[in-house]
């Protein structure tokens, strides 16, 4: 098609000159000059549409000309984004290898003429294609989507609440926030709702954490209405739903074309092998990514949170405790000695432990013994056995009981920390005490922890299961009698006994077995403070 533009009124010979470098005069018509675009001198002098209109835009020329230029302009430099069957494509008329040349994870597939890319680049390539100069036909909607109504934040936030926000904000609204629990993770990613108001997935680990989170955006917005619940046997999905890891797998397409905000809960999870496909194929532009210990000991967490956005805010509880929003606290170690019998035992069992493992580390051992390699799975069976000893020495589980009836009697209320079921279970019969492990069922978990947090004093043995979502403000003694190394744990655990009351402070008991493996994953995990 010939483009063809008019220019009213007289213009000067050094204006005449200009236009006739990217176009041919044909004459006048009337009280105008027309002329006529000519491809062959606008390559000759770099020109392009744009740089015609531009120029043209500061002259008396014809509207309709004008805007029949900048529709052309707009129409050859186009490209169209869609999601379909779980991928985004990307179409155009334009030769775009050299502007996406920075993306990594990209295909072409010829048939379709499209570039391919997983749903999680979304906002990256309408940001690049869009600084590039080019017209984004965005086909997927969520950047431009909205909540039903505008909702309000009822609450308010700290300094260093608000200055995770801001980085956030300022990391185009994406990222990982690490902040330590009871430090309030769940009213920054609120707010951060509100602030968007566009449709917003929360991801969580337990049932128990979809309830949490719907009575928090009860009680910090006025959002009423707008919250379904994806989970089990209750499937609403509204413009905000909360979902747990395993439903959103599961809805994963469908989760994916409805959300521009997503929230990651205990996001530690995230980089699991059955879970980081959430990173990947939900399209949401706007991500938020919440821990208390984002690390993982694996190193995982270093291939999934980039695309989440990245660690963009971390605050110790040290930090936070000695500004005062948390507890203060006490970390005390309690050195127990293995018997003869058992310490004798336990340092045959290393030493032969360390000669089948030679310089691997643990996790190549894992590795290895997940391919079938024969000494690794006898050097594992060895390690079980090693913290088997450990684990059940008398005298670990004496020191806890008299530490729990120590501090019964100045009436607190206590929270005992083991890895296993059996030890668990030993230990509440010892005190007397409730307990929590996960073979227990829902209704049985809810009801010692009903019982525990009516009591004014009192001691809960808890296993794993506690590590995540366990709300106790008035618990302040915690007896770690059994763990890792695991310095998420460690954080975990201790945010159990740091929520904030008037006049509390906290203390934590490590006991560990002198001259074992304990002492290492005691001085490992507290690296994290």
């Amino acid at each position: 098609m010939k483009l063809r533009f008019r220019v009213k009124g007289w213009m000067s010979r050094e204006t005449y000159e200009e236009l006739t470098e990217f176009s041919r005069y044909l004459g006048r018509e009337g009280d105008r000059a027309l002329f006529e675009l000519d491809a062959e001198k606008m390559k000759a002098s770099g020109y392009t549409l744009r740089d015609v209109y531009l120029k043209l835009s500061s002259l008396e020329v014809e509207e309709d000309d004008l805007k029949q230029i900048w529709e052309t302009y707009r129409r050859e430099h186009s490209v169209e984004l869609s999601l379909e069957e779980g991928t985004i494509k990307v179409r155009s008329r334009v030769y775009l290898k050299d502007f996406l040349s920075s993306l990594k994870g990209l295909s072409y597939d010829s048939p379709e003429r499209a570039y391919l890319a997983p749903p999680h680049m979304y906002s990256d390539l309408v940001r690049l294609l869009s600084s590039a100069g080019l017209f984004v036909e965005d086909r997927v909607g969520l950047l431009g989507a909205r909540l039903p109504r505008e909702i309000q934040f009822k609450g308010e936030l700290r300094p260093y609440q608000l200055e995770a926000l801001r980085a956030w904000e300022k990391n185009y609204y994406r990222g990982v926030i690490a902040l330590p629990t009871g430090a309030g993770k769940t009213v920054v990613a609120i707010k951060a709702t509100a602030l968007l108001s566009v449709p917003t997935l929360v991801i969580v680990y337990t049932r128990d954490h979809v309830r949490q989170w719907a009575e928090a955006y009860a009680k910090f917005t006025d959002a009423a209405g707008l919250v379904g619940k994806y989970y089990g046997d209750e499937k609403t999905l509204g413009p905000i739903t909360i979902s747990t890891y395993q439903s959103a797998r599961m809805m994963l397409n469908k989760f994916s074309s409805r959300y521009s905000f997503v929230i990651f809960d205990e996001a530690h999870h995230l980089p699991a092998e059955k879970f980081k496909t959430l990173a990947y194929y939900l399209a949401a532009p706007y991500r938020m990514a919440l821990s208390a210990t984002p690390e993982r000991e694996d190193g995982k967490h270093a291939e999934i949170f980039p695309l989440v956005g990245g660690v963009v805010y971390h605050k110790s509880p040290q930090e936070l405790s000695e500004q005062g929003y948390l507890a203060p606290f006490v970390l005390k170690r309690v050195r127990v000695e293995l018997s003869r019998a058992e310490m004798e035992r336990y340092e045959k069992l290393r030493e032969r432990f360390h000669e089948l493992i030679g310089e691997q580390s643990f996790q190549q051992l894992v590795e290895a013994a997940k391919r079938g390699d024969r000494r690794a799975i006898e050097a594992l069976r060895i390690h079980a056995e090693m913290r088997a000893i450990v684990q059940y020495s008398e005298s670990k589980l004496k020191a806890a009981e008299e530490i729990a009836r120590r501090e019964l009697e100045k009436g607190n209320k206590i929270i005992i920390f083991t890895q296993l079921k059996e030890q668990a279970e030993e230990m509440a019969r010892r005190l007397n005490a409730l307990l929590l492990h996960g073979d227990l069922g829902a209704r049985e978990r809810e009801e010692a922890l009903r019982l525990f947090k009516s009591q004014s004093s009192g001691v809960l043995v808890v296993t794993t299961v506690g590590d995540e979502g366990l709300d106790i403000p008035d618990a302040r003694v915690g007896i770690l009698l059994s763990g890792t190394g695991s310095r998420r744990q460690f954080v975990q655990r201790l945010g159990r006994l740091l929520r904030p009351q008037q006049g509390k402070s906290a203390i934590l008991y490590e006991i560990i077995a002198r001259g074992t493996s304990e002492e290492f994953q005691s001085r490992r995990r507290r690296e994290s403070l």
